[in-house]
């Protein structure tokens, strides 16, 4: 079975700071998949920079096929142990995933990750030995549907420190934190939230080092098929519904005109739902074998506006997407938290409503929002493709 990695970070810079001292990168490599966490020694432009090369350096090496023991000889002639602190300019964590759920994980002194199966800490066989005077901790192990990995830098364990806490957040303590807050099928962005701010609270919102975690979920691959508009040829109604319909993952079409010709050549009846309404967002439709049926500019519009509030990680973020059902919350629910990816389908055949003068929709605007909706959904971690005709 074909896994799907979704990954999700996110940072809180030291108080005063404009950048931060902690950098991840994610790469492609054929099937393979890989994140690095580096934590740059200090803070502010110098740890950014220190940061950012050794993420660079390591993911790059990573590409080209090279052993753990090359990197860390690398990173030791490139970025040297500190004179006075006598501690490394750098540390780092990555993880290299592949479709078959094969994981290698490497730690360099940076705090080690929490592996969470069925939301409990578990215990990974660690290879733990020196290289070039560092002390490397490596992990191989077979993921899981629903496995979590968190991946965090010193400023998590840090938190609290001389404030609320004498000692910070111990990372028995983050582990406890973690297995609280897990709900089953949450986002990897939703987990990574929450744990930024735990800190962010624990700080009490004046970070005394740059904080950043990231997490890899591990789930099974569902790309949304988005029908948006009727192409330009009508003639290409007939194959683009057909191929709507033969798509193997979720199936969705935005607006009436696109539901009827959806309807017409699936010979399936669509029918209005009228048992949720909202007086901001149009009704959805019902028609067998798809499903979810919206109206379409309108409907987007709000949904970009649910996206948004779920990235910015706002109050009320959770009960948006969870508890209500009209057209625009559902299409951001299902996107956001069923699917890994997207395919928006987009015709650019002109709507005869957007004629009315008095309706302030048109062509472009239809399109703008799709674009942002995919850029929003690939800031998520998503993949999106988007096509027009």
């Amino acid at each position: 079975m074909s896994l799907y990695f979704e990954l999700s970070y996110g940072s809180l810079n030291k108080k005063g700071e404009e950048l931060c001292g902690d950098k991840v990168e994610i790469a492609k490599h054929g099937d393979d998949t890989t994140m690095v966490l580096a934590d740059g020694l200090g803070s502010g432009v110098k740890a950014n920079i220190l940061a950012s090369l050794t993420s660079k350096i390591v993911s790059s090496m990573l590409k080209e096929g090279a052993e753990v023991s090359d990197i860390i000889d690398t990173m030791a002639s490139t970025l040297p142990v500190c004179k006075v602190r006598k501690v490394a300019y750098s540390t780092f964590t990555f993880l290299q995933t592949d479709p078959a759920g094969h994981a290698y994980i490497v730690e360099s002194e940076n705090p080690e990750i929490v592996f969470l199966r069925g939301g409990k800490s578990t215990d990974l066989p660690v290879y733990e030995h020196t290289i070039s005077g560092k002390v490397i901790r490596e992990i191989r192990t077979q993921l899981r549907e629903n496995d979590y990995i968190v991946m965090f830098s010193d400023g998590v364990i840090h938190a609290g420190v001389g404030q609320l806490m004498n000692l910070g957040w111990q990372w028995e303590n983050v582990v406890e934190y973690l297995e609280g807050a897990y709900e089953k099928n949450m986002t990897a962005y939703e987990l990574q939230q929450k744990l930024l701010s735990a800190c962010n609270s624990l700080y009490m919102e004046q970070p005394g080092d740059d904080t950043t975690v990231a997490v890899c979920r591990v789930r099974k691959p569902n790309v949304a098929y988005v029908m948006v508009g009727p192409p330009v040829d009508p003639g290409e109604d007939e194959k683009t519904v057909r191929e709507l319909l033969n798509f193997d993952g979720t199936k969705i079409v935005c607006g009436g005109t696109t539901s009827q010709i959806v309807s017409k050549y699936s010979g399936k009846e669509l029918t209005t739902c009228l048992n949720y309404l909202s007086p901001d967002v149009p009704p959805i439709g019902k028609m067998e074998g798809i499903d979810l049926v919206t109206e379409g500019v309108i409907t987007l519009g709000k949904t970009l506006d649910v996206i948004k509030r779920y990235e910015n990680g706002s109050e009320g973020r959770k009960n948006a997407l969870n508890y209500k059902k009209d057209g625009a919350h559902l299409l951001a629910q299902t996107l956001i938290t069923q699917c890994t990816g997207a395919k928006f389908v987009v015709g650019r055949a002109m709507n005869p409503a957007h004629q009315n003068p008095d309706l302030p929709l048109n062509l472009s605007l239809k399109l703008r929002l799709v674009q942002d909706i995919a850029d929003a959904l690939r800031r998520l971690g998503k993949e999106v493709e988007v096509i027009y005709h």
